[in-house]
């Protein structure tokens, strides 16, 4: 149908017969000269129709007329002769701009109605977006993003394929396995009252398949998970799978950082650091009160628990004595220049994550001490309580400290929040990209609402060999061999050394409060594979929608994702999920129970 695409036009093909075909982007009558342009997935070039030409070979009467009653996204075949612009018309913003297509024949392809949304619209709603995706993807953007995810995966497999692993597909249709997140169920016909689950990784399958000696695996694997959604949540979505034999944890992040830094120079052109670095769970937690901390902003915690319990202002000294509690400071560059308002308004906000107050200190001039300090907390602390404080802090004239003091846990989350708001709203945050490893996580933690043990990541992650001893005695300070990716504050990936020994998976089952028949009932086929040769073995998932959105700049994984759900998982456009024929509920033996009234 076509010879050309329109953004292929240039100069080199003027004189030159083309078919072209593709949507109306838009068009202008100027001076009884109708402008057309014509777009398809290369880009838009501009289709010229004039009367004095005007063959007759379109319907209704010519080209002339067709072109004239041409809707915006009305699907069209142009054939005609590349000319060059008129001086003084040429479109600099064009790769095509330069040249334009004198049409002597159209075709109307198919009439467009008039659209819910123009694509050149700003602010559209986002469900009316969801409702017609197939509108929404068509926009430039949006097709660069789509462009730019499929480069990110073939750049991935390219590299890997290169290095030997080897593409294996793992069922989707599988057992229910508890992994952290609610499964999808799918009830079986052929066996009524059993059911699949969709797999929220393909975690076990991979490890069975270094048990079958593939060595060294590797899929771009769907998963599914039916939890509460966020910007950076869907309940099906894309992740790169991996897994090795016969490595520790330095092999696997030794590939997982030379595949990143062909990836982004591929992609982005952009050179990574070589090597990302390293830093431990506990160091993170201790300097920016989080696990995934973003570096590009260049303030940090300075823990000040020592210097507060003996002061007599008990909001420091309380959580100071506890032993879960903690009193940290953070330096903000500039900060001094905050007004009193816009210091209530970041107390408002770390109240709403769980913090009682947001003490502060301006900083006028260091050098001469407490009288150059401003702050309402000041006259509860002693003279050599705010010396260490300004020294330890390293604050400096204008700066300002701001402090955190509860349960270690309020305190990380709430400062380490309001770090990072402050560096959006100071414009602290440094350009560019800063990878970083974190390591030794604990292996397990306490469960707020049921107090027992669980596993951090998941229960497959092998502890630390020096810490093993400790899994009965003490289990909150056994370390896990596990390792998270994190880029610009957002954790792209997480892995592990996987536990490979049976009688060990079993103590951490044990350690999980799983005795030995429920951890036979629900991973027992991974046990009885652990009898036959499991090598040592380790991999990584990094989230593919994730990490295609923050190369291309997206604020949400839903606009690199072709037909993503709502925040309520449902599709607006295909109205899914829906209500299912009675005939089918029958054939696999169920009814639908009817929902009941709310209470008046």
């Amino acid at each position: 149908m076509r010879t050309h695409h329109c953004g292929e036009i240039l100069p080199e093909h003027i004189d030159s017969d083309v078919r072209l075909c593709g949507w109306v982007q838009g068009s202008r009558d100027h001076g009884g000269v109708i402008f057309i342009d014509l777009r398809d997935r290369s880009g838009v070039v501009q289709v010229v129709v004039d009367p004095d030409i005007d063959s007759g070979k379109g319907e209704t009467g010519g080209i002339f007329h067709l072109a004239e009653s041409a809707r915006n996204e009305s699907v069209m075949r142009v054939e005609g002769q590349v000319r060059r612009r008129p001086a003084g018309t040429e479109n600099k913003n064009l790769p095509t701009g330069r040249v334009e297509v004198v049409a002597r024949a159209m075709e109307m392809l198919n009439p467009s109605d008039s659209l819910p949304f123009q694509l050149d619209e700003e602010g559209v709603n986002e469900a009316l977006r969801l409702k017609y995706r197939y509108l929404d993807l068509r926009k430039d953007e949006m097709q660069k993003r789509l462009r730019l995810r499929h480069r990110v995966t073939k750049a991935i497999r390219r590299f890997l394929d290169a290095l030997d692993f080897v593409d294996v597909e793992t069922p989707v249709l599988t057992r229910s396995t508890p992994e952290g997140a609610r499964d999808y169920l799918v009830p079986s016909r052929t066996q009524h009252g059993l059911f699949f689950a969709l797999p929220q990784s393909p975690q076990l399958f991979k490890q069975l398949l270094m048990v079958a000696g593939v060595e060294r695996y590797y899929q771009i694997a769907r998963c599914f998970r039916d939890e509460d959604l966020r910007a950076d949540r869907q309940p099906e979505f894309t992740q790169l799978d991996m897994e090795m034999s016969f490595v520790a944890e330095s092999d696997v992040r030794g590939v997982v950082e030379e595949m990143m830094r062909a990836l982004f120079a591929e992609v982005l052109e952009v050179d990574l650091p070589d090597p990302f670095p390293l830093m431990t769970y506990a160091e993170a937690m201790r300097d920016y009160g989080s696990d995934s901390p973003d570096l590009r902003i260049p303030m940090r915690f300075t823990d000040i628990t020592d210097e507060c319990k003996a002061v007599e202002f008990k909001v420091f000294s309380a959580p100071a004595s506890r032993d879960d509690g903690r009193v940290a400071a953070m330096r903000v560059p500039g900060g001094g220049a905050l007004t009193r308002q816009q210091i209530d308004g970041y107390t408002e906000f770390v109240a709403g994550l769980g913090a009682r107050g947001l003490a502060w200190v301006k900083v006028n001039d260091a050098a001469t001490g407490r009288g150059g300090l401003q702050s309402p907390i000041l006259k509860f602390l002693p003279d050599e309580t705010v010396r260490a404080i300004v020294r330890r802090t390293g604050a400096a004239d204008g700066d300002l400290i701001f402090f955190g003091a509860d349960r270690a846990g309020i305190v990380n989350d709430s400062l380490g929040a309001l770090r990072v708001r402050l560096g959006r709203d100071l414009s602290l945050v440094e350009s560019g990209w800063r990878p970083l490893w974190v390591v030794d996580f604990p292996l397990l933690a306490k469960d707020p609402a049921g107090g027992q043990w669980a596993a951090l990541h998941h229960p497959f992650t092998a502890p630390r060999g020096e810490d093993l001893d400790k899994l009965e005695s003490a289990p909150g300070e056994v370390r896990s061999r596990a390792y998270d990716l994190v880029l610009n504050g957002t954790e792209v990936g997480g892995g592990s050394i996987r536990i490979h020994r049976r009688e060990v998976q079993q103590r951490v089952f044990r350690a999980l409060g799983m005795d030995e028949e429920t951890g036979a009932a629900k991973f027992g086929f991974l046990l009885e594979a652990m009898r036959y040769g499991a090598p040592p073995h380790g991999g990584i998932a990094l989230g593919l929608d994730r990490l295609s959105a923050m190369l291309s700049g997206a604020d949400s994984i839903r606009d690199v994702i072709a037909f993503p759900k709502t925040q309520k998982a449902s599709c607006l456009l295909t109205d899914a999920p829906g209500v299912v024929d009675p005939a089918q509920l029958k054939e696999l033996g169920y009814t639908v129970a009817p929902s009941k009234e709310p209470s008046p």
